[in-house]
Formats: structure tokens, C-alpha cells, sequence
């Protein structure tokens, strides 16, 4: 199964990012979201940011994934 996850963009150059969960920090694509600033949420999925989520939503989204026990090692 692939899932999209929301990760913060903790530092970006161009079109590429870092963004964080918990302890995990992935390099991301950030082209499909050119508005995206440091800080906002993002979802990502398969290594590129494919929408900017406000924090809100990404936190929704986090409680859930861990109340299904989806996010192992985060």
C-alpha cells in the first residue's frame, strides 16, 4: 500500500526540501507546490510534495494515522 503522509518543510533551495516527522527526515521534491514556505505542512508521497496542507489538517491527519498505529518509527 502507498500513503501519502503530512511532513513539515523544515529547509528548501529551489525546487528541493527537507521535510520532517518526528525523527524522519526525507529530501522532497517541492516543484508541484512552488508557494509552499518554511514551516507549512506538506503532504508528501513517493519523495515529491504534492499539496501544501495547513497545520490544522496535517495534525487531523497524524492523530489518525497514529491511532491506526501507521506510523511506526515516526
Amino acid at each position: 500500500m502507498c500513503l501519502a503522509v503530512p511532513m513539515e518543510l523544515v529547509s528548501m533551495d529551489g525546487f528541493r526540501g527537507v521535510a520532517k516527522l518526528g525523527e524522519v527526515s526525507r529530501e522532497v521534491n517541492l516543484m508541484l507546490v512552488p508557494e509552499v514556505k518554511l514551516g507549512e505542512f506538506l503532504i508528501i508521497h513517493a519523495g515529491c510534495a504534492i499539496s501544501v496542507l495547513d497545520r490544522d489538517e496535517a495534525q487531523k491527519t497524524l492523530d489518525t494515522l497514529r491511532s491506526a498505529n501507521l506510523l511506526d518509527g515516526e
